[in-house]
């Protein structure tokens, strides 16, 4: 017995055995405070490996060690953890849109090598921990929309290497410190919406690549100059649909919204120096708006490190190379116009609002090389924003920004419209801001049990089949298309539905950014499902009358509303057994001539051999001349 309790008393003592000794007790204990009902962290367990891909929003580095910590937007309603100062690998700390609440532990300021900290959109009061002035890597410091009091510390002013530091719409008071003006690396200082007085350091308008500087609301005073000061800098970065995991305090989000002035504590100034002064800025900087758009662009291509720069999705990735911009200017060669690639450019910002940061309420799919989310725009438009990482692109950024020429200039009206895209060089991936199809894709149309779900009627059949073949023969170099693109990959996944049921064929030319080895693992699903041409077997090689075969097989699917189509299926359309081969939840309404028809047409583009096969243009032909199409 005695022994027994030494070695209790030893364990309970002893530093290596009362702290933990693995990344894995230091996660554990973080998961415990993060998630006190153990409600969205489930997959955290004591019995996996955290470098395994199981946990949920843990990436690991080259050497097995804990290196980014990704659960924006979970619904997360603990507190931060002192644990979380023993994971010394961590360069990313991603935990904004929860509603975390309690003070920011100083054992933060262990993370020698963070980089990233992102806590904001919470309800975490308290001071903010001087110590963190001692990160000697930290470049973004988000700490906005909290509960946070007391003055901002002055030893932020050590933080050499930031470039972003946003505390506004918290409790703050005191002095802005001078010594913010020693940040050579700094961007962006959004101190807005605080109770901030005194006079603005004039050393902050010496600090070399500031561009944006927000001290809105606050009661502050003193003569600053012109041309380094932006009282409405950046749009307020609000969820667009806020739930009330991720927004508990709504109350508090109109009264940053509706702002329509500016304060006036800047209307006295010293006119012959300031002028002066103000105009040799100008020179260098120009003066930000809210609502400058194309001015939003260019901060986002130009800053290193953006707001929520790298709020992780699914893909979120260590390797990236942050050398990767094959957006920035000067670099689109290939006849590619700067002017119309800036048409299409969003900022991440706007992608990340969008989204809630990429909140998983939206997220609306993932396969093996994307994840999807559905997003509002600022003009209330809806989109789909499909998240590519660069590792999943063409290395080649020559290679990458041709086939960005080729999805940009594919427009037509059966084809989902390419609404934007951005490239973010921090997080290494790509966006692309696609129209939202309200009614899904065709694949939910298919097998429907009587009474289950939505029955396409006879004539909404004959019209998708028809819109199809004219996406298809646009991308073929039919009426208007440029050049030959042969889409490779079609299916009933990729084919969505408008709000009038009008058929929007997805991911056109999207091969030409992805690597080869992303392209080839995606005709496994297309095999699968029959699409696949008998002839890539022997050529491996995709031509436009592999796509007219994968056409011919949705041609079989729409007429007989089922994902699988069999031999069987096909010798009943030859022999115009309607009973075998139309839907049976259509009842009968539907012409035989025209189901014939289009069961000859679904016949002869599916022929084994691909000169057998119609190019899309007779194919178009025959379904016009088919009685009572359009």
């Amino acid at each position: 017995m005695l022994i027994l309790l030494c070695l209790l008393a030893f364990r309970f003592f002893s530093p290596s055995l009362a702290t933990p000794t693995t990344e894995l007790d230091l996660l554990m204990q973080i998961k415990v405070s993060l998630d006190p009902r153990d409600r969205f962290l489930t997959s955290w367990s004591f019995d996996s490996d955290p470098c395994s891909g199981s946990f949920d929003g843990v990436a690991c580095n080259e050497f097995g060690n804990v290196a980014n910590i990704s659960l924006q937007g979970k619904g997360l309603s603990g507190r931060l953890p002192a644990a979380l100062g023993g994971l010394r690998n961590l360069t990313g700390l991603y935990l904004h849109f929860n509603t975390l609440n309690g003070e920011i532990p100083a054992e933060l300021a262990q993370l020698s090598q963070l980089s990233d900290l992102y806590l904001n959109m919470n309800n975490l009061s308290g001071k903010i921990p001087p110590q963190i002035g001692n990160m000697p890597n930290l470049q973004v410091l988000q700490l906005c929309y909290n509960k946070l009091t007391g003055s901002i510390p002055t030893q932020l002013g050590s933080l050499n290497t930031l470039s972003v530091l946003t505390l506004q719409s918290n409790q703050l008071t005191g002095a802005i410190p001078a010594s913010l003006g020693n940040l050579e690396t700094l961007t962006r200082l959004d101190l807005s919406f605080n109770n901030l007085f005194g006079s603005v350091p004039l050393k902050l308008a010496a600090t070399p690549l500031l561009e944006v500087l927000d001290i809105r609301n606050n009661t502050l005073s003193g003569n600053v100059p012109l041309g380094n000061i932006f009282l409405s800098a950046i749009p307020v970065n609000l969820p667009s649909n806020c739930t009330e995991a991720q927004c508990s305090n709504p109350s508090k989000y109109p009264r940053v919204c509706v702002i329509s002035g500016v304060v006036g504590i800047f209307i006295i100034l010293t006119v012959t120096g300031i002028f002066a002064f103000s105009w040799h800025r100008r020179q260098k900087q120009k003066i930000g708006s809210a609502f400058d758009s194309s001015e939003a662009r260019r901060l986002s291509t130009n800053q290193a490190k953006e707001v929520c720069r790298k709020s992780a999705s699914p893909l979120i990735s260590l390797e990236y190379s942050n050398g990767w911009d094959p957006l920035a200017k000067g670099q689109c060669g290939n006849g590619f116009s700067q002017e119309v690639l800036e048409g299409f450019m969003f900022n991440l910002e706007e992608v990340e609002r969008a989204t809630q940061c990429f909140s998983e309420v939206n997220l609306l799919g993932k396969s093996n090389f994307s994840a999807t989310y559905k997003g509002i725009l600022r003009d209330g438009s809806v989109v789909a924003i499909k998240c590519i990482a660069k590792t999943s692109c063409k290395s080649d950024e020559a290679e990458f920004l041709k086939g960005l020429k080729i999805l940009i200039s594919l427009k037509h009206e059966n084809l989902v419209r390419l609404r934007g895209i951005c490239c973010s060089k921090g997080r290494g991936e790509c966006f692309l801001i696609y129209d939202f199809a309200p009614n899904g894709n065709l694949l939910q149309y298919l097998d429907v049990k009587e009474g289950s779900g939505k029955v396409l009627d006879w004539s909404t059949r004959k019209s998708i089949i028809n819109g199809i073949a004219r996406g298809i023969g646009y991308l073929h170099g039919n009426k208007g298309s440029k050049s030959s693109v042969v889409h490779q990959n079609i299916s009933a996944e990729k084919v969505f539905m408008d709000g009038q049921y009008n058929p929007l064929l997805s991911e056109s030319g999207l091969h030409k950014l992805l690597a080869d080895d992303i392209v080839f693992s995606n005709l496994k699903t297309s095999a699968a499902m029959g699409y696949l041409a008998p002839e890539y077997t022997t050529t491996g090689r995709f031509t436009e009358k592999s796509d007219v075969y994968a056409f011919g097989m949705l041609i079989f699917q729409i007429l007989g509303g089922k994902r699988q189509i069999t031999q069987l299926t096909r010798h009943a359309t030859e022999s115009s057994k309607f009973e075998d081969f139309i839907d049976q939840n259509l009842g009968g309404k539907f012409p035989e001539s025209e189901a014939a028809g289009l069961g000859r047409v679904a016949i002869i583009c599916t022929h084994d051999s691909p000169n057998s096969r119609p190019s899309l243009a007779i194919v178009m032909q025959e379904l016009s001349g088919l009685s009572g199409n359009s």
